[in-house]
C-alpha cells in the first residue's frame, strides 16, 4: 500500500475530524508529519481536514478546528484517517457509515484512530481482522463487536485497516509510516521531537523515559543509546558497547530488537547520518570534514551512505535548500 512503501513522493492524507474529538489527537497525526516535513526540507506529506458537514469542527477543549471540505464519498484513493475521542456516536449516522463504507471501495488506506475504531467497526470495515481502541474502552468493544478481532496493541496495521489505541500511539503509528517511507534514520530524528514516557498498554508493565522519544523498555538499552550518541565521532564496535553496559552482544542485540524494533547497527548509524544531515543543513564544512566527525571513514563512505537513507547526495541536499531558500527571499 501506498502508505507503508519506501518513497520520496508526497503523501497526500484526509483526516475526518468527528465533533469531540481532543485536540492532541489531532496533533499526534499531524505533527510527526509536519516534523518529517520540516526535518527534510522537503513536503513528503501534506494533510486536508474534513468534518461530516464542512463546518468548524467543535474538540474537548473549546477550540474549533476548521474544516478545508465536506466529507464525501468519492472514487478518491487518499489514504483516510478517521479521528474520534468522544459522543462518537451522536456522529455514527446511518448516512456517515453509508459514506465510509462507499469510500472503502477506492481509498488505498483507512484509519480509526483512537474512537475512530468504532465508526469503522460500525461500517462493517473491521470484520475479520484485528483493531485495537483505547484501553478503557477494550472490554466494551470486544463485547459490541465480536466479528472484529479486538487486540490490546498500541497500534494494529492489518492490509487496508490501520487502528491506533490513543494519542501517543497515534504518535507511534505515524512515526512507523515515516519509517516504511523515509526510513529508520528520518523517523528517528522525528522521534527526537516528542520526548515523553510512554506508559504501557498493559497496566502492570512499566516503561522507562525514552531518551530520544522511542520505547525503551530496558534501562540497559537507554544507557548503550547514550553511550552511542556520547561517541559518534568515534564509534564504538558493539562487543565493546555491550561491555560498557554489561552484557554480551548477543543479549545487547535482543534487547534492541524487542524496545526499538532495529538492532545496534542500525540505531547507531542512524544516529550519526542525522548528526551529519544536521551538519550539512546548518554548517558549510566540508564532506570530509563532516565525514570524520560523525564516523565514517571516508567521505566516500560517508555519501553512500547518506545517499541510501536519505536518497540524496550531501551536495544535492545542500543545492535543494539553497535554491529554496532564494526561492523564498525573491518572493519576500
Amino acid at each position: 500500500m501506498a502508505l507503508l512503501q519506501r518513497s520520496t513522493e508526497r503523501l497526500d492524507i484526509d483526516l475526518l475530524v468527528l465533533p469531540d474529538a481532543n485536540l492532541i489527537l489531532i496533533a499526534s497525526v499531524i505533527e510527526p508529519l509536519r516534523g518529517a516535513n520540516r526535518i527534510s526540507g522537503s513536503e513528503l506529506y501534506r494533510w486536508r481536514l474534513l468534518t461530516p458537514d464542512g463546518a468548524p469542527v467543535p474538540t474537548t477543549s473549546n477550540i474549533a478546528v476548521p474544516a478545508q471540505g465536506a466529507f464525501k464519498a468519492t472514487t478518491e484513493d487518499t489514504p483516510l484517517f478517521v479521528l474520534a475521542s468522544y459522543n462518537w456516536r451522536h456522529s455514527a449516522t446511518p448516512a456517515l457509515k453509508m459514506q465510509l463504507s462507499q469510500a472503502a471501495r477506492y481509498r488505498t488506506v483507512i484509519a480509526g484512530i483512537e474512537s475512530g475504531t468504532w465508526l469503522l467497526a460500525e461500517a462493517s470495515l473491521l470484520d475479520g481482522l484485528p483493531a485495537t481502541v483505547h484501553w478503557e474502552d477494550y472490554e466494551d468493544f470486544a463485547l459490541a463487536y465480536p466479528e472484529v478481532r479486538a487486540v490490546k496493541d498500541r497500534f494494529v496495521i492489518d492490509g487496508k485497516r490501520l487502528t491506533t489505541s490513543g494519542s501517543l500511539p497515534t504518535v507511534d503509528l505515524m512515526l512507523e509510516v515515516i519509517r516504511q517511507r523515509q526510513g529508520y534514520s528520518l523517523a528517528l530524528e522525528v522521534s527526537r521531537l516528542f520526548r515523553y514516557e510512554q506508559p504501557s498498554f498493559h497496566a502492570d508493565e512499566s516503561l522507562s523515559a525514552a531518551s530520544a522519544g522511542l520505547r525503551m523498555h530496558d534501562p540497559r538499552v537507554a544507557q548503550a543509546v547514550r553511550l552511542m550518541e556520547e561517541h559518534i565521532e568515534q564509534p564504538l564496535i558493539l562487543t565493546r558497547l555491550a561491555r560498557r553496559v554489561g552484557i554480551s552482544a548477543r543479549h545487547l542485540q535482543d534487547l534492541f530488537q524487542q524496545s526499538i524494533g532495529a538492532p545496534p547497527h542500525v540505531h547507531y548509524l542512524a544516529l550519526r547520518l542525522n548528526a551529519a544531515r544536521r551538519k550539512v543543513i546548518e554548517t558549510t564544512a566540508s564532506f570530509a570534514d563532516i565525514a570524520a566527525a560523525t564516523g565514517f571513514n571516508s567521505a566516500s563512505a560517508f555519501a553512500r551512505s547518506y545517499r541510501a537513507s536519505f536518497s540524496e547526495s550531501p551536495s544535492e541536499t545542500r543545492r535543494r535548500l539553497r535554491r529554496r531558500i532564494t526561492s523564498s527571499e525573491v518572493r519576500a
